[in-house]
């Protein structure tokens, strides 16, 4: 195998063998079983090797917990892409099962002891005989976890049709990319929810301009990832994708283009107001054009002819409003002025001020990382670890954190050296602790280039004690930022209770920054509150809470959601070069 490219990274490989510890365990196996899995992927991640290297040089085995079995299998992966044992196991096991383990706070213990006690084999057995007080009679179980159980039933259920935009813009993106490859395409472009930017869509709206509406209908309809046709017109068409999200494409003349765009793109208060513009100008506007009329019409003649978007908003007395911001929440009175800001690009950007390596839970090694970011053209990547109560997630002791401050100071000497224009940053995500207190003290602190503080525990606090405990930790002159700032994570779990304003207030009185969290799953602090935050003159910190390094790619789906809080690059703090990012480190402590 030698100078052979795994087909599957290490990463991957990892992610794999942690499933088979999972579906082990809601098989039954032994616990030395199941663990030896997990314990083989999170060697994996912490390799300071290159695996191909290792297989390639047949000295995988010599790597403590991982025999021969697990060898093959890896070896099998890296080659392959695919694995028989795995593939197996997965069938063995009712699918329902492994839907229950969606639900929050089910894991494979509990659901195996559902299934042997209760033989419940899917979700809706489940709800069925949480309802009837089975479940609350199981030992190990009680009133309290059947409630939260048909509470996440519930919640899960309430999102069956909702997608992350992360999903929805891969999936447009490669249709669109195909779309424009046509020959009878001559534009094409994403609308509704996907182009405004929203954190979670309910289908993807794309929009084509062609001369034979019918042959872009067909091809679209035969794109790679359609499940199957729902609806198919001359000029429409809605299909299934891989992945449940429902695509709907619609095909105007050209002429048409810039109006369709407008109508499809705009919320619905949005396109109410831009009628109503319309209306008291003597005009009429709709998906199809604007004309000189007192009533709805499709009159060619009547037309006020725009090629653009820009044109369309220019008629009506209006600046262009980027597509982010069509939500009817304050864009209106801006454009009449001349004010809409000029909205943050993703590739102003320099870098991520939160971030995780193989030391904590991370997939990558300082140095993978490092060569990563470097070559993506980032000037600085921060290492924020977790700290030390952060168990779950192999939090650092401080003694391990010196050791790795002292690593990056190596690494980041060695860089300099062979002239790279990069620096790694030293970091920790450290927790916030019951009361406000942190999770190390502020002497460790001072050692380190940035500080994020983030909840990771106590979620059921009240609302005021959750409060109190967020704005404690703001008003430390060791921390920077504060992380995920209501820990919620999409379609999955609610936000814990907390007085954002409030938040955010104490933030401006203390110099401290809040993160918008890239993650897909999190886009937190939400942009409803953006505008107000900046506002106050609270900075922005776009980070992608990256755990491998492909999750880079979050800080354009950040700078999105940014855009749609209406923030400027002047208003985030990591699209500055990194001399003046420091010299803003060391601001906010000497306040």
């Amino acid at each position: 195998m030698e100078g052979h490219i795994p087909i599957m990274d290490k990463g991957q490989i990892a992610d794999v063998l942690s499933e088979i510890g999972t579906l082990l365990e809601l098989k039954g196996e032994v616990v030395f079983k199941t663990r030896a899995y997990a314990n083989a992927a999170r060697t994996l991640e912490s390799l300071s090797e290159p695996l191909d290297k290792l297989i390639a040089e047949d000295r995988l085995g010599e790597i403590k917990g991982i025999g021969e079995a697990l060898q093959k299998k890896i070896t099998e992966l890296a080659a392959t892409g695919k694995l028989a044992y795995y593939d197996e196991l997965k069938a063995s096991i009712p699918p329902g099962l492994l839907d229950m383990l969606q639900i929050q706070g089910l894991g494979p213990k509990k659901v195996k002891a559902l299934n042997d006690k209760l033989g419940v084999e899917t979700v809706e057995q489940l709800e069925k005989v949480c309802r009837e007080g089975k479940v609350a009679e199981l030992d190990g179980f009680g009133e309290k976890t059947q409630a939260k159980i048909l509470e996440g039933i519930q919640f899960r259920r309430q999102f069956a049709s909702r997608h992350l935009l992360s999903a929805a813009l891969a999936a447009a993106e490669a249709i669109l990319e195909s779309l424009r490859s046509h020959p009878d395409v001559v534009r094409c472009s994403t609308a509704g929810s996907l182009r405004r930017c929203k954190e979670v869509i309910g289908d993807i709206d794309l929009l084509a301009s062609s001369r034979h509406p019918a042959a872009v209908i067909d091809f679209f309809t035969r794109q790679a990832g359609v499940l199957n046709v729902t609806a198919k017109g001359e000029t429409k068409a809605s299909v299934m994708l891989t992945g449940g999200i429902q695509a709907d494409l619609r095909v105007v003349s050209d002429p048409e283009f810039p109006f369709a765009l407008l109508y499809f793109t705009g919320g619905k208060e949005h396109n109410i107001a831009m009628r109503q513009r319309a209306i008291l100008r003597g005009l009429r506007l709709n998906e199809y054009g604007l004309f000189r009329s007192e009533v709805e019409t499709r009159d060619p003649q009547l037309l006020v002819a725009c090629h653009t978007e820009e044109e369309v908003f220019q008629r009506l007395g209006l600046a262009f409003i980027p597509p982010e911001l069509r939500e009817d929440a304050g864009e209106f009175a801006a454009a009449e002025k001349n004010e809409i800001p000029r909205l943050l690009e993703w590739t102003q950007l320099k870098g991520s001020l939160h971030n995780h390596s193989n030391w904590s839970d991370g997939h990558g090694t300082l140095e993978e990382i490092a060569a990563y970011m470097q070559e993506l053209g980032c000037a600085y990547w921060a290492i924020t670890d977790h700290s030390k109560s952060s168990f779950q997630a192999n939090g650092l002791q401080p003694e391990r954190l010196r050791q790795q401050i002292e690593a990056i100071r190596a690494l980041n000497k060695k860089l300099a050296a062979e002239g790279a224009d990069f620096q790694l940053l030293t970091g920790s995500e450290v927790d916030i602790l019951s009361g406000g207190r942190l999770d190390f003290d502020d002497g460790l602190l001072a050692e380190l280039d940035v500080v994020v503080a983030s909840v990771h525990q106590g979620f059921t606090h009240n609302e005021a004690e959750m409060t109190q405990r967020v704005i404690a930790a703001a008003e430390n002159p060791f921390v920077h930022m504060l992380g995920h700032l209501t820990g919620r994570l999409l379609l999955e779990r609610e936000a814990y209770k907390i007085n954002q304003i409030a938040v955010i207030d104490a933030c401006a009185a203390n110099g401290t920054w809040i993160e918008l969290n890239a993650n897909p799953l999190r886009f937190d602090m939400d942009w409803r509150l953006w505008h107000y935050a900046k506002d106050k003159g609270v900075k922005c910190v776009i980070n992608c809470d990256a755990h491998r390094n492909a999750h880079a790619q979050f800080l354009r789906l950040g700078a999105g959601i940014a855009r749609k809080g209406w923030l400027e690059a002047k208003d985030v703090i990591n699209t500055l070069p990194l001399d003046k990012l420091r010299k803003e480190l060391r601001r906010k402590r000497a306040r």
